[in-house]
């Protein structure tokens, strides 16, 4: 390539009004604030009032529940991707308030199925009543226990055709692979939670068990024949993380 043809492929060298058009202005790096901004500007034009949801997150926050949901636009991705599979069944590995469950269980044809595992039995008290008042819990059953017992348990036939991994990270790999075992083929698995900040690829900042639980699958994942995938980092409001997509072979 010569120096004439690296110049007109550096930034700015796009045309008289660089890679972006005019009216395109230099700015600092983006923050948090930018990223509530773009937040409040897409989901204001994208996602449409929902009472049920808004009640799931307000009786969480009356009861105690961490507030680790996800975001509004993440919810609306979990449903768009179930039902763009088609999906009849659902393996969800964290129910916490049911905030995620209500989407999923949402994409799915009146005789689909949500099994949702849960730890805590106050989560599962809370998620139960989130899932009631939205009226989907005639598609969701809650599995309350550790989620490696629970998932010895569920039967491997009929296969899931879409997972959601969203539980304690030290366990992603063990969640994965116990996932993927009762996925069809040509299912998918969302793993969230994998980027944290950057700090699962900077081992030397970040030494936590949780990130470290996010390392050990994501170099397992190097060798994993049985599935294609990507990662995806995102910035929202909540701040600067991703997921892992990956479609079962």
């Amino acid at each position: 390539m010569s120096e004439a043809q690296v110049e007109q492929h550096e930034p700015g060298h796009h045309g008289p009004h660089g890679r972006h058009g005019p009216g395109r202005r230099e700015r600092p790096p983006t923050t948090r604030v930018d990223w509530e901004r773009s937040d409040n500007f897409h989901n204001s034009h994208l996602l449409r009032k929902d009472e049920a949801l808004d009640a799931a997150i307000r009786n969480s926050e009356a009861n105690d529940l961490p507030p680790i949901s996800v975001s509004p636009a993440a919810g609306q991705l979990l449903y768009l991707l179930a039902k763009s599979i088609g999906a009849k069944r659902v393996l969800e590995i964290g129910t916490l308030g049911g905030y995620s469950t209500i989407h999923l269980a949402r994409a799915l044809p009146d005789d689909g199925k949500v099994i949702t595992l849960e730890l805590s039995e106050h989560h599962a008290k809370v998620a139960t009543e989130n899932i009631t008042k939205a009226g989907v819990a005639s598609k969701v059953d809650i599995i309350v226990g550790p989620a490696l017992d629970s998932l010895r348990k569920v039967a491997s036939e009929p296969k899931f055709d879409f997972a959601f991994i969203d539980a304690d990270k030290t366990n992603m790999l063990n969640y994965f692979i116990a996932a993927k075992r009762l996925l069809r083929k040509g299912g998918a698995i969302y793993v969230d939670n994998v980027i944290r900040g950057g700090l699962v690829a900077d081992p030397a900042a970040d030494t936590s068990e949780f990130s470290d639980g996010v390392r050990k699958f994501i170099l397992a994942m190097k060798d994993d024949e049985e599935v294609e995938a990507t990662t995806i980092g995102t910035v929202t409001g909540k701040g600067y993380d991703g997921f892992l997509y990956a479609v079962k072979k």
